[in-house]
């Protein structure tokens, strides 16, 4: 952990260079630190995984957006009402502080507007991050990436 779960409309694979979203995701996860200035999340452990969904159904199917026009255009080019969405759900284990949390989240919704909001002045997408945080039931962690970064 932390696991960064991506889901989101097949519509974007061809808008959103997805692999440098993933990577910006990581990093930045990479880069938060706590209260005392420690990186938040393990190096080793930081996982960042996308998947699209090819087949999807959102809100109206794009009636309101056909008749809000104001030079929206739409992803597939012959639907100027198609929308599309991204979901971020990131899971971590308990023990961060509350502000580590919420760091966490706001690194991860910059990373990922860095790629839409470009899209987003144009387009109908909806994105929603969600922070989820243990208890966890089960936990076992067996890993030879981890080692990579322990520090002697």
């Amino acid at each position: 952990m932390p696991h960064l779960i991506i889901n989101y409309s097949g519509n974007l694979d061809a808008i959103v260079d997805m692999p440098a979203l993933c990577r910006d995701a990581a990093d930045a996860m990479l880069a938060v630190r706590d209260e005392a200035g420690r990186q938040v999340f393990p190096t080793g452990g930081t996982r960042v995984l996308a998947y699209p969904a090819p087949h999807f159904a959102l809100a109206d199917g794009g009636a309101a957006g056909r008749a809000a026009g104001a030079g929206k255009t739409g992803i597939r080019g012959s639907d100027p009402g198609e929308y599309a969405f991204m979901y971020a759900n990131l899971r971590m284990a308990r023990g961060r502080s509350a502000a580590s949390q919420k760091a966490s989240g706001e690194a991860v919704v910059s990373a990922i507007r860095k790629h839409l909001d470009p899209l987003m002045a144009t387009r109908h997408i909806g994105l929603t991050v969600q922070v989820d945080e243990g208890p966890e039931v089960f936990d076992l962690k067996h890993s030879t990436i981890h080692p990579l970064f322990k520090k002697a």
